[in-house]
């Protein structure tokens, strides 16, 4: 066979050589140790915590070393591909606080390494499988689908291993004019690798393969035995040749990628050792998995679990800095230990490691989320708050406009609680700290409890005494006095314990008193401090809420 005569009439169009992408793309003038990392999504509209998973490995392994990470956008698959997808992966990388130093953009591509769309990168590809079959490493299949099913269908019944190698590889062989018969013919045909392995050998003659895993050491598994298709008939490449073509020439030095990657391993590997490149480091993260009712661990699933898709957390209103705080609690498995020695220090003063990254599946805890953004919440200054609860308004509940209108008084509420020795940490996520405050904003002020029914007879008695006796500048000692007061005048205990010893004597205590207060001011039960509340309420809301019950 005249590979070279081969590759010539497979792909005339073809005429930049090799060295002369490698010229294009020479290697990276980077510091010594510095890690050259990428995000490689898929444009399928569904973006999901497992590539902001990867995303935070990759930025963290680059940024940490003095390195590059870039955004390639991997739109191979165009059966898949959404409209507008593209545009959601960026966007909702960057709202989550994730810095690309290269790739796509919403405005192209920056970068001397593009184009970092890999359905812009065709010739690229085809050049590479050129020089494959040039060097007799991969060859033209034309097994129809239907012969592939056959061979499918032989395979199943004889118990053998599912794929097109070996003797079901009926291509391989072809001479050079009965592959220029075919092709005069118009058959179509893909491209298939000519893997060098044979599964059908007794075991230890099987040639296996090593490969270090930056997270779960030195991988062995057999090589590689499947001709596996490296360009698709309508000459676009398959994810496995496309990324490694991109990855060598990019000089990406750290894969990250999720574990249901390891099977394709050799497949990968022997590319690189056929294209005589040298493979880049991967890091197969631990898969995201959940504890379903049963308290079984399972994978967090796109159909069962909301939680999966960015967009949950984009609509809910989560801080970026918490779910990046929540990330690396079960991507370091010694970050908590860090951040209780190191409770106000910056997160990119951790010292991530792919050595403390587990290898079996990795807990997402929703509930654990919310504490931790209870914590980053209580950090993150009342002001910043505002500037993000605005931001998230605008895209998700516009109609939320108007309680921006005096930053100074929203300001003060979100920062009840917050400074005292035991500070409150009543805020988790956007839409949670909306309905929380609503109670400030008499549009969505709403009775959201009952009144207590030790007090429930003496509401209006309560709330008329309350009004009457009402002093805005009172200090909270003597606001409280007058509450005691009221509470002994209409026959309730002063102090709680009073009640406890001698129920019969009273009709309630004076916890039940100020809770009728409560609930008329704030429609609610429990609530941060009432007097601190009426202060930021002002004297004229204060007493026009009173007056509504009666």
């Amino acid at each position: 066979m005249d590979n070279q005569k081969l590759a010539e009439l497979l792909f005339p169009h073809i005429t930049k050589t090799p060295e002369e992408y490698e010229a294009m793309y020479p290697p990276r003038d980077l510091p010594e140790g510095a890690k050259v990392t990428r995000l490689g999504p898929s444009p399928t509209g569904f973006i999901h915590l497992g590539n902001l998973y990867g995303a935070f490995v990759d930025e963290r392994l680059a940024h940490q070393s003095g390195g590059t990470f870039f955004l390639r956008i991997e739109d191979t698959d165009d059966k898949r591909f959404v409209e507008g997808a593209v545009e959601t992966i960026i966007n909702s990388l960057r709202f989550f606080g994730i810095q690309f130093d290269e790739g796509a953009t919403m405005d192209g591509d920056i970068g001397a390494y593009g184009d970092y769309t890999q359905s812009h990168r065709g010739e690229i590809y085809q050049c590479f499988a050129k020089k494959l079959v040039s060097e007799g490493k991969a060859y033209p299949c034309f097994l129809t689908e239907e012969e592939i099913a056959a061979i499918r269908t032989e395979q199943e019944a004889t118990k053998q291993n599912p794929g097109i190698y070996g003797k079901w590889a009926k291509s391989r062989n072809l001479s050079l004019e009965e592959i220029e018969a075919k092709l005069a013919d118009g058959q179509p045909y893909v491209v298939r690798l000519k893997s060098d392995g044979d599964l059908s050998l007794p075991e230890d003659q099987i040639r296996r393969i090593k490969v270090e895993d930056a997270i779960r050491g030195v991988l062995d598994m057999p090589e590689n035995d499947q001709d596996t298709v490296i360009l698709k008939a309508t000459g676009i490449p398959t994810y496995h040749f496309a990324h490694v073509v991109d990855d060598h020439l990019m000089r990406t030095t750290h894969v990250v990628r999720g574990a249901e990657w390891l099977p394709s391993l050799p497949i990968h590997i022997e590319l690189f050792e056929k294209l005589g490149w040298q493979p880049p480091v991967y890091c197969h993260t631990a898969q995201l998995m959940k504890l379903d009712e049963e308290g079984n661990k399972r994978k967090l699933s796109k159909r069962k679990d909301p939680e999966l898709s960015l967009d949950y957390y984009r609509n809910q209103g989560y801080h970026p800095a918490a779910v990046r705080e929540y990330l690396l609690t079960i991507l370091n498995s010694n970050f908590e230990e860090w951040r209780i020695a190191n409770p106000d220090a910056d997160i990119e003063e951790f010292p991530f490691t792919t050595e403390k990254m587990s290898t079996s599946g990795a807990l997402f805890d929703l509930k654990k989320l919310d504490d931790i953004s209870k914590d980053v919440l209580l950090r993150i200054s009342a002001s910043d708050l505002f500037d993000f609860l605005q931001a998230w308004s605008e895209e998700f509940q516009p109609d939320l406009a108007h309680i921006f209108d005096d930053r100074a008084y929203l300001e003060k509420i979100l920062d009840i609680g917050r400074h005292e020795a035991k500070p409150r940490k009543d805020h988790i996520y956007a839409q949670q700290m909306v309905e929380n405050i609503s109670y400030f904003f008499d549009d969505m002020f709403k009775i959201e409890d009952e009144f207590p029914a030790e007090a429930a007879a003496d509401v209006k008695p309560i709330l008329q005494a309350y009004l009457d006796s009402y002093d805005h500048s009172d200090d909270q000692s003597q606001w409280f006095d007058k509450i005691r007061q009221i509470a002994t005048d209409l026959g309730y205990a002063a102090k709680p314990k009073d009640f406890k010893k001698n129920p019969d004597q009273y009709k309630g205590h004076v916890g039940h008193v100020s809770t009728v207060i409560r609930i008329a001011l704030m429609g609610r039960q429990q609530s941060p401090d009432v007097w601190e509340i009426q202060q930021i309420l002002g004297e004229e809301r204060t007493r026009a809420r009173i007056r509504k019950f009666l």
